[in-house]
């Protein structure tokens, strides 16, 4: 059983947040372990596994980034094998950032980090601009496999730039 069929809500990169929240607040009274010390211990165990699958359901659904990779896997767009396939064209735009990062590590200029860090917002903009109609539909059943596809990339890319602001954390922290 996957997350969304377990809250009982259609599969979507953009689920409605108060209805998760609110699943997951009635799941945790349901399948709360203090509530059954007194069952067997297969029916103990078998809450204690519903609570699990609670918890991490709502971990996932509750974080964008954690909901989007669980989709693309679940319907295997992203495998480990290709998992690291940012695409060409996307590193070749960013290989003038990492120049500018590199740059940094022998001389260090707060203006150009400060410079670097809202280029990188900028780029995280354009790229959700370029997917929210597709990460907004009410189901991914609504998704055509090049929209999945284009979330997949979107998804990939987002976490290289997540490298990169993490870098930039670093350097802003001197």
């Amino acid at each position: 059983m996957n997350y969304f069929e377990f809250y009982d809500i259609p599969m979507s990169f953009s689920p409605d947040a108060s209805q998760v929240k609110k699943t997951y607040y009635g799941k945790s009274k349901q399948y709360h372990p203090d509530f059954f010390t007194t069952d067997t211990e297969d029916k103990q165990n078998e809450i204690l596994q519903l609570s699990s699958l609670n918890n991490e359901a709502y971990k996932v659904l509750s974080d964008e980034d954690l909901r989007m990779k669980y989709i693309l896997e679940h319907l295997k767009i992203l495998t480990e094998e290709n998992k690291n396939d940012i695409p060409q064209e996307f590193l070749m735009e960013m290989m003038e950032f990492n120049e500018k990062l590199m740059e940094l590590e022998f001389d260090f200029d707060p203006e150009i980090v400060n410079s670097a860090e809202e280029d990188l917002q900028i780029i995280e903009n354009q790229l959700r601009k370029e997917v929210i109609q597709i990460l907004e539909k009410k189901s991914v059943e609504e998704t055509s496999e090049a929209e999945l596809f284009e979330v997949k990339n979107y998804y990939l890319k987002k976490r290289y730039l997540l490298r990169i602001s993490e870098k930039l954390a670093t350097f802003a922290s001197r």
